[in-house]
């Protein structure tokens, strides 16, 4: 073969290989793309299903919870679970922005804005209960996600309360974030420092330079791009054990929920 002849079939090796790269380069963002519109459809699905009118959902939840007999763990249905939302879950032991044991049977990741307020009223009215209930004995894990929707006091909340994590106070953060009347005072640098001060941080300098820092924005913008990738448009937005809830639903629904992972996972550990 001559030199211009082996050039030439180099030339084509090369094209050949390039092209297979590309090809393959473009399956695998096609296949990445089709994954995230899966798990928007899910959640979109969700949101309509828990916006509708609460009177079905009240009367699953009360069947469930046992209302005309029954156990609720094994008589929970577990339709609408997806193991694409329940891969979500973390479970970093060192998570300061979650509660509960990392290896609990039943993980709720909440995508919630601090100036959102029906999340304060789930803070306020529901979480406590759940704490108590199920986070207290082992049961449920929660992993708070950051999801600043309504502006710049959003995305000021949001870099305060992973700075306040940082100093392992973001739960007296959330619960000082969340009172009565706390989203209407604003989130500005003042009220920041204020709510620092009331959820017990040590050094509100150190806080306010973690709160500014690309560290807390880079935080914040991950949660957020989870949540706008699950077709999240609403606070809040729950996924408990892979099954998708949204809003600030009654009581009943996620103990629903909660007891029919919690029947799941004990069937799965005794196969």
């Amino acid at each position: 073969m001559s030199a211009s002849e082996n050039k030439s079939a180099s030339k084509t090796s090369a094209s050949k290989k390039s092209a297979s790269k590309k090809s393959a380069s473009k399956k695998k963002n096609v296949a990445v793309v089709a994954g995230v519109a899966v798990a928007a459809t899910l959640l979109g699905v969700a949101s309509y299903t828990a916006t509708k009118p609460e009177e079905p959902s009240v009367a699953r939840a009360e069947k469930g919870s046992g209302a005309g007999g029954g156990d609720s763990s094994s008589a929970a249905p577990r339709a609408g679970v997806y193991p694409e939302l329940e891969a979500l879950a973390r479970r970093d032991a060192k998570d300061p922005l979650a509660q509960g044991k990392a290896d609990a049977p039943v993980v709720m990741i909440e995508y919630a804005d601090f100036k959102c307020g029906f999340c304060g009223k789930f803070a306020r009215d529901t979480e406590p209960e759940l704490v108590k209930k199920y986070v207290e004995d082992g049961t449920l894990r929660i992993e708070w996600r950051n999801f600043p929707i309504f502006g710049e006091d959003s995305e000021r909340a949001a870099r305060g309360a992973w700075a306040a994590g940082k100093q392992g106070r973001f739960w007296q953060f959330h619960e000082a974030a969340y009172a009565d009347g706390a989203k209407e005072k604003g989130f500005g640098d003042g009220r920041l420092k204020e709510l620092a001060r009331e959820a017990g941080v040590g050094d509100v300098g150190r806080f306010m330079d973690d709160a500014g820092s690309d560290a807390a924005k880079a935080a914040v913008k991950r949660d957020q791009d989870e949540g706008y990738k699950l077709g999240a448009t609403s606070t809040p937005s729950f996924v408990i054990n892979g099954q998708p809830i949204a809003g600030a639903q009654p009581d009943a629904v996620f103990e629903q929920a909660i007891e029919a992972a919690k029947g799941a996972a004990g069937k799965g550990a005794k196969k």
